[in-house]
């Protein structure tokens, strides 16, 4: 097979949430010499941005969008060791996570799965995150970008203290912050200082990607 009709097998296999076929056509990559970067950015990243979209036109749903990811997360998992270490390298690098106080993870880890289909190296803290540790993490993996969700109005303002803490170390500049969430705005994002809001795990990548241009 060719190498492009190989890349877009790998895409079709994501979107139609068949992780047993994105595993055999990834072992078929490697079989055929052709390149893993490749067959993760033009196979598995463009079925999971495809996914994406079918996401944010609401024909797929967060049950569907998980099992795309667990799909194209399996094909990753091969071809990852065969990336030349530059590529690994030139990867945007990002902390996420839920505040401390909130439990409420299901959008932070769209975003997750979202960013790294479009590939960036994402490091999930998970919740109930203290504000320090997002700057702590951040310092220690060499990130770009600090990413902060809260679902409850009474989590918001310690998204406010990621920023006091960036501010007062002296760190302006070394970091891009975004944040979201349900009860977050443009205007709150804007009032505590971040650099960023998106409304949705799509928009969330868009905004990183300019965040970062």
């Amino acid at each position: 097979m060719e190498a492009e009709e190989l890349y877009k097998q790998l895409a079709d296999a994501v979107v139609n949430m068949d992780e047993d076929k994105a595993v055999q056509l990834s072992h078929q990559v490697i079989e055929s010499s052709y390149d893993a970067y490749e067959a993760i950015d033009k196979g598995l990243a463009a079925g999971m941005a495809q996914a994406g979209q079918l996401f944010e036109d609401e024909e797929y749903f967060v049950p569907e969008l998980i099992i795309c990811a667990d799909a194209m997360n399996a094909g990753i998992a091969i071809l990852k060791p065969f990336l030349k270490s530059e590529e690994v390298s030139t990867q945007h690098k990002a902390v996420i996570g839920v505040i401390e106080g909130d439990t409420h993870d299901i959008g932070k880890n769209l975003v997750r799965i979202m960013l790294e289909a479009a590939g960036f190296s994402v490091l999930d803290l998970g919740r109930d995150i203290p504000p320090k540790t997002f700057v702590d993490k951040a310092l220690e993996i060499n990130a770009e970008l600090i990413l902060v969700s809260s679902l409850m109005t009474t989590t918001m303002d310690a998204m406010a203290d990621v920023v006091k803490i960036i501010n007062e170390r002296g760190l302006q500049g070394r970091f891009k912050v975004a944040v979201g969430g349900g009860p977050i705005s443009q205007g709150f994002a804007k009032r505590i200082g971040a650099d960023g809001y998106a409304r949705n795990a799509a928009e969330a990548v868009r905004l990183c990607q300019k965040l970062l241009a």
